[in-house]
């Protein structure tokens, strides 16, 4: 396929063809059908992906997609995607949930897919609690026993925002 090929596929193969090449080749067939992509009006380039009202993700510069938790989770129903996953233990919970960083020893599991820079939904018993990016590769996560695995983007806390708690 020539660049020129690429730049003129629809939008949503562009997509899909994107997903499986960065999570996993199946993982597609998550997004929903109904999906709502934002398009920028000056570069004609995808500005965001939305599903509902929820965002889904962001297209990166660099080719790769900011990942929300919700859509995260959307992509959890495929079990192939847990590869790009993290699992952490009960005692770090709280401080994710927060946005917080997760660190090398609090890491239960980590999937192979986990790559340094890469997008990282962070689970605890298998619920989606943050979205970060990855400081550590999966296998150096596992070698080391301190220092920050994954610096948190998107969490609990970040859908609270704005409200108030009694």
């Amino acid at each position: 396929m020539s660049v020129w090929e690429f730049q003129n596929m629809d939008n949503v193969l562009k997509l899909k063809h994107t997903i499986d090449t960065l999570f996993g080749y199946g993982i597609s067939k998550n997004l929903p059908k109904d999906i709502e992509i934002k398009i920028s009006k000056k570069t004609g380039r995808i500005r965001n992906v939305s599903h509902n009202g929820n965002l889904l993700f962001t297209p990166r510069v660099d080719g790769g997609l900011a990942i929300t938790r919700y859509c995260a989770e959307l992509f959890l129903e495929n079990k192939k995607f847990r590869e790009n996953c993290l699992e952490i233990d009960a005692e770090s919970k709280p401080f994710v949930e927060e946005g917080r960083s997760v660190f090398c020893q609090h890491v239960i599991s980590c999937g192979k897919n986990v790559r340094i820079g890469s997008d990282v939904p962070v689970l605890y018993k298998n619920k989606v609690v943050g979205v970060g990016k990855a400081v550590l590769s999966a296998m150096m996560i596992f070698n080391q026993q301190r220092g920050v695995a994954i610096k948190i983007r998107d969490s609990l806390k970040s859908q609270t925002d704005g409200e108030t708690s009694s």
